[in-house]
């Protein structure tokens, strides 16, 4: 099996869809920020290991104490994902931080800003080039 085969996209993404509904309902771990998304599942071609995409939106803190509930979470989730999926081997989950979310949140807010200067710089121009030509017309009259 290719590693980009229809039925390896198809497997990555019902176990991207199971793992998050698992995160999301089943693990009672307070660590576990209620904010965790799943971003994207890579399962091996031969089913042995998962790498999960999390990004948790919120400080350093509070991605690594997620990461740390999740890691402690493995066998639950592993067993939870074998019951849910019928797959002829159950992957190992790793979980990788992944700051695409964050960034873009980020990235954003950066351009919302940008925008909003322009806009502003945009509004004094045309305020100064109403108040000289009015300032011409009553010169002229």
């Amino acid at each position: 099996m290719r590693k980009n085969s229809i039925k390896n996209t198809r497997i990555n993404g019902e176990v991207q869809r199971v793992l998050a509904e698992i995160i999301r309902g089943d693990i009672k771990d307070p660590r576990i920020s209620p904010l965790t998304s799943v971003v994207a599942v890579e399962v091996a071609p031969d089913l042995k290991h998962c790498k999960a995409y999390i990004s948790v939106l919120g400080n350093e803190q509070a991605q690594k104490d997620t990461l740390a509930g999740l890691k402690s979470a493995e066998g639950f989730i592993k067993n939870r994902l074998a019951k849910i999926i019928n797959l002829r081997n159950t992957p190992e989950l790793h979980f990788v931080i992944d700051q695409s979310i964050a960034y873009g949140v980020d990235m954003s807010r950066k351009i919302d800003e940008v925008v909003k200067d322009i806009v502003s710089d945009d509004d004094l121009e045309e305020e100064f080039d109403e108040e000289v030509f009015d300032g011409d017309e009553a010169d002229g009259e």
